[in-house]
C-alpha cells in the first residue's frame, strides 16, 4: 500500500514537471555579463527590510564594484508621495556602513557617493513606472551610457508581484540587449494551488531567468558551503555519505522571539510554511542531493534537488508533531482585534517533522526538520550524525567513543559565528577557500553534545550578511543561490499534503523559554514520529471549563463506563495495545481470538497503527468478523469489507479460513429476506464463537447516534433473540446486515472509537443522556457481563 502510494506520489511529481514545462521550462542559462550602466530598483524602498537589509546590501555591491567597469544608480520606491517617502529614505541611506577594511575617510566619500545616486520615487500606478523607464532612459542619452540592465527588487507582499511584475513588463523593460532581473521574497505561495497560480501569472510577464526567488538561507555562509564542503572532501565522504554510516540528518532553526507584531501573517501561515518548506527543505537538498560535477552550474544543481524531491516518501500525520506557546492565544486576540469565542487558533508555532528518501542510497535514514518559537536559545545548524560501532571498555571519554557529526553551524547559540564543524574521530577536513580559516583557539564551550575541543572547526574570515551574498550574487546573474519554479512546485508538492492532514489538529501547548523542559522532546519510531512526553497541557478554551488548567492524557468515566482520552495519534496507540494485550490473553487462554469489527472510517487510523506497529499481533490465531456490512458487492469501493480488506487483511498474516465477511449477496442478490443472509451469519459465528460473545468489539458512533448498522427509530424488540439482522440506513446504500444489540452485549469487550472535532455536540448530547434512548442508539451498547471502554480523542471530548 505505501509503494501504490508512492508511485502515486511519483505519478504527480512527473505531471508537475509537465506542467513546469508548459510555465516555462527548465532553467535558462546564466546570462553573459555586459558592462554599462545598471539600474538598482527597489519596490517597497522604505519597509523594514529594505531598512534592516536591502539598501545596506546594495551600499556593499557598490563599494565592491566601484572600479568594475559598471556604473550605477539606485530608486527606491514606495506608495507615498515624494514629499513623504524622499525623507524617509534619506534616513534609512545615511544609517548604510562600510566594510571594516575601509578607512572612515574613504568610507565617508563611498557613502555621499551612493547618497548622490540614490532617490526615491512614487511606483504606484503604471504611469509611474512608465515615467521611471524614461527617467532611466533619458539619464543614458544624456551621459552617453551604454545600458547593462535593470534590478528590480520587490520588497512587497507576495499578492503584489503578479501587478508590478505586469508593470516592469508593459513599461520598464529595458531594450538593445540589456538584463532584466527581477528578485522575489518569500512568502511564494500557502500550498501547491496557489504557488502554481502565482508561478503561472509571473510566467505571464517574465521569463524564468528573469526571476530571482530569494532564500536567504542559501546566502548564510555555512549554507553557502555545504557543496563546496562536500565537493573538497568527496575522498572522505563518498565512503560514508550513505545508509551503511549516516545514522539521521537534523536540520534545526530554533527562536527564542515570539511573533508579537507578526501575526496577521503568521497565524496564516505557521511554522511549516514559514520556515520548513522554504529555508529547511533547501538545506536538506543541499545535504543530500546528489554532487553536482560543477557546483556552479544552476541548471545541473537544481536537477540534482529535483531528484532528492521526487525521490522523498508522502509525509502524512504521522510524520510531524506540532505545537503552540502559550501566549499565543492572546496575542491574536490583541493584534487581530478578536474575542476569546474566535481565537482559538490551531496555527502551529514549533514542528517537528521526519521525512525518508526512498533510493538506495538512503533508505531507512531519517531526516529531522525542527523548527519552533519561544525555545530555551537561538541557533540553527544542520548535522550530519553517523553511526560508531566502537565500544570503549575503560577510557569513556576517549575521542573514539564519542558521536561522530558534521555539523554546519549557521550562527548564534553558543559559537555566535557560523562555523563547520568535523568530530576529530572522522577525518580533518580541508580548508574551505581563502575566506575561510581554521580555529584552534577556542572558549569552553561545547556543541551539541561535544567539547569544541573535540572538533576541527573552521569559520569565515570575515562574516557577511546573507542578504548582501545573496544581492552579490544577483549581480552576477548566479542562479544556482535562487529558488526556481521547479524546485518551488516540487517542495510545495512535498509538503502540502502533510499541511492538509494537520489542518484540524491541536497543537500540543508549551509555556516557551527554560520552562519547555523535556515536553517538546521528539522520538523516532520507524517512519513515524511522537512526543517522548506524553503529559501535555490544555488551554481553557480548549477545555471547555475555566476550572481546569490542563491536564495528562487521561483514563476516566462516560456514561458510567470506562473512558480513555488523548491526542488522536496517542489513543490510537492505546487503542492497538489494548486490543493487542486482549487478543493474547484470549489466545493464551482459548487458543483463539473473535474480533468484530465495524464499518465505515472511524477504524482506519487503527489498522495503519496495527499494520506498521504491532508486527507481533496474532493473527493466525484470530478471526476476523463484521459488525456490519453494505448490501452491496464486497468487491465494491462502498463494502465495509473492502475496507477492512484494503486497510488491514492483506498486510498481515491471517489465514483466509479466519476471515468471516458478512453474506450480503446469495443467488446473485443482494440481501434479499427470503435467502436467509443474516441467518447464514448468525448460525457461522454461533458455531465458532462460545456461547456468541466475541472477546472484542470494536464500534464507532455516527452524527446521528447509530452504531453498527442500528440507525434511530430502530424498532429493537423486532430482531428478539437474534444476533445479525437486516436493517435499514437513512443514507445510501439504504440497505445493510448488522450484529445486533444482542449479539453486540454478550461481548467480553466493547470499544467505542469516537474521534475528530465534528463528534464533539454528539459527545455532548450522549453525555446527557442517563439511560437509553432510541433517539440514540449507541446508548443500548450496555455489555452484559462484559466490559465497555470509550475512547475518545480531545478533539471530539473538548471540540
Amino acid at each position: 500500500m505505501v509503494w501504490e502510494k508512492h508511485k502515486q506520489r511519483m505519478l504527480g511529481f512527473a505531471l508537475l514537471l509537465v506542467l513546469l514545462c508548459a510555465l516555462g521550462g527548465a532553467e535558462g542559462r546564466e546570462e553573459v555579463q555586459r558592462h554599462g550602466h545598471i539600474s538598482v530598483v527597489i519596490v517597497g524602498g522604505t519597509g523594514d527590510l529594505a531598512k534592516k537589509y536591502l539598501w545596506q546590501g546594495f551600499f556593499q555591491l557598490y563599494v565592491k564594484e566601484i572600479n568594475s567597469g559598471n556604473s550605477f544608480s539606485f530608486h527606491g520606491g514606495g506608495l507615498s508621495p515624494i514629499e513623504k517617502g524622499k525623507p524617509v529614505l534619506f534616513e534609512i541611506l545615511k544609517a548604510v556602513s562600510c566594510p571594516k577594511a575601509v578607512s572612515e575617510e574613504r568610507c565617508a566619500v563611498l557613502k555621499e557617493q551612493f547618497l548622490r545616486l540614490s532617490q526615491y520615487r512614487q511606483l504606484k500606478t503604471l504611469e509611474d513606472y512608465q515615467a521611471l523607464s524614461k527617467q532611466i532612459e533619458k539619464q543614458l542619452q544624456e551621459e552617453g551610457m551604454t545600458e547593462a540592465g535593470r534590478l528590480f527588487y520587490l520588497s512587497v507582499p507576495a499578492f503584489a508581484y503578479s501587478g508590478v511584475s505586469e508593470k516592469i513588463n508593459s513599461s520598464c523593460r529595458p531594450s538593445g540587449g540589456a538584463w532584466l532581473r527581477v528578485v522575489l521574497e518569500k512568502p511564494f505561495g500557502h500550498d501547491l494551488s496557489s504557488a502554481q497560480a502565482l508561478a503561472s501569472q509571473l510566467g505571464n510577464s517574465l521569463k524564468e531567468e528573469e526571476m530571482y526567488r530569494i532564500d536567504h538561507y542559501l546566502g548564510k555562509q555555512a549554507v553557502s558551503k555545504i557543496l563546496p564542503f562536500r565537493l573538497e572532501n568527496k575522498k572522505n565522504l563518498n565512503p560514508i555519505w550513505n545508509k551503511h554510516h549516516i545514522e539521521r540528518v537534523e536540520i534545526v532553526l530554533k527562536e527564542t522571539l515570539d511573533v508579537k507584531g507578526r501575526i496577521h501573517f503568521y497565524d496564516q501561515y505557521g511554522v511549516v510554511r514559514d520556515v520548513l518548506q522554504n529555508h529547511l527543505t533547501e538545506v536538506m537538498m543541499l545535504l543530500t542531493m546528489k554532487l553536482p560535477k560543477n557546483i556552479s552550474n544552476a541548471e545541473e544543481v537544481n536537477q540534482n534537488k529535483l531528484q532528492i524531491l521526487s525521490s522523498l516518501l508522502p509525509l502524512g500525520k504521522n510524520q510531524a508533531v506540532v505545537g503552540q506557546y502559550q501566549s499565543y492565544k492572546t496575542e491574536v486576540q490583541q493584534e487581530l482585534n478578536q474575542t476569546t469565542d474566535q481565537s482559538v487558533s490551531l496555527t502551529p508555532t514549533f514542528a517537528a517533522v521526519v521525512a525518508h528518501i526512498d533510493n538506495a542510497l538512503y533508505e531507512g535514514v531519517p531526516i529531522l526538520f525542527v523548527s519552533g518559537k519561544r525555545l530555551n536559545e537561538r541557533v540553527g545548524y544542520a548535522r550530519v550524525l553517523f553511526k560508531n560501532n566502537i565500544f570503549c571498555l575503560q577510557d569513556h571519554n576517549s575521542v573514539h567513543c564519542k558521536p561522530k557529526q558534521i555539523v554546519f553551524y549557521f550562527g548564534h547559540g553558543s559559537l555566535q559565528y557560523p562555523a563547520i564543524l568535523v568530530s576529530k574521530n572522522l577525518f580533518k577536513p580541508a580548508l574551505m577557500g581563502k575566506e575561510w580559516m581554521e580555529v584552534t583557539e577556542h572558549k569552553n564551550v561545547s556543541v551539541l553534545g561535544l567539547p569544541i575541543t573535540d572538533y576541527y572547526v573552521q569559520t569565515p574570515r570575515e562574516q557577511r550578511d546573507a542578504y548582501a551574498e545573496l544581492i552579490s550574487h544577483i549581480y552576477a546573474a548566479h542562479k544556482s543561490s535562487f529558488v526556481s519554479t521547479e524546485i518551488l512546485l516540487g517542495s510545495w508538492y512535498m509538503w502540502t499534503p502533510l499541511l492538509t492532514s494537520l489542518k484540524d489538529t491541536f497543537p500540543r501547548n508549551y509555556p516557551g523559554g527554560a520552562d519547555n523542559a523535556g515536553l517538546l522532546d521528539i522520538c523516532l519510531d520507524g517512519n513515524d514520529i511522537t512526543f517522548n512526553n506524553m503529559e501535555v497541557i490544555i488551554n481553557h478554551d480548549q477545555m471547555g471549563s475555566s476550572s481546569a488548567s490542563g491536564f495528562k492524557a487521561m483514563q476516566g468515566k462516560f456514561r458510567s463506563a470506562d473512558m480513555v482520552s488523548a491526542w488522536t495519534e496517542e489513543l490510537v496507540e492505546t487503542l492497538a495495545v489494548d486490543l493487542q494485550a486482549a487478543a493474547e490473553a484470549a489466545v493464551h487462554e482459548e487458543g483463539v481470538f473473535h474480533l468484530a469489527v465495524s464499518g465505515g472510517s472511524t477504524p482506519l487510523a487503527l489498522f495503519y497503527q496495527l499494520v506498521l506497529h504491532h508486527s507481533t499481533f496474532p493473527w493466525r490465531s484470530t478471526h476476523v468478523w463484521m459488525v456490519d456490512e453494505r448490501c452491496v458487492p464486497l468487491t465494491e469501493l462502498d463494502s465495509n469489507f473492502h475496507n477492512l480488506h484494503e486497510h488491514l487483511l492483506q498486510h498481515v498474516k491471517i489465514p483466509y479460513y479466519n476471515i468471516h465477511p458478512m453474506p450480503v449477496q446469495l443467488n446473485q442478490r443482494l440481501c434479499v429476506e427470503e435467502d436467509g443472509g443474516a441467518l447464514v451469519y448468525e448460525r457461522e459465528l454461533s458455531k465458532m464463537v462460545v456461547n456468541s460473545s466475541f472477546h472484542f468489539v470494536l464500534l464507532g458512533v455516527g452524527y446521528d447516534g447509530h452504531t453498527a448498522s442500528l440507525f434511530p427509530g430502530e424498532k429493537v424488540n423486532e430482531h428478539g433473540e437474534s444476533l445479525v439482522a437486516l436493517t435499514e440506513s437513512p443514507n445510501k446504500p439504504h440497505q445493510r446486515m448488522s450484529l445486533t444489540f444482542n449479539a453486540i452485549n454478550q461481548a467480553h469487550r466493547v470499544a467505542l472509537l469516537v474521534m475528530g472535532k465534528g463528534k464533539h455536540e454528539l459527545v455532548t448530547q450522549v453525555s446527557r443522556i442517563k439511560d437509553v434512548s432510541d433517539k440514540w442508539p449507541v446508548t443500548r451498547v450496555k455489555p452484559t457481563h462484559g466490559t465497555l471502554v470509550w475512547y475518545i480523542d480531545y478533539d471530539a471530548l473538548i471540540g
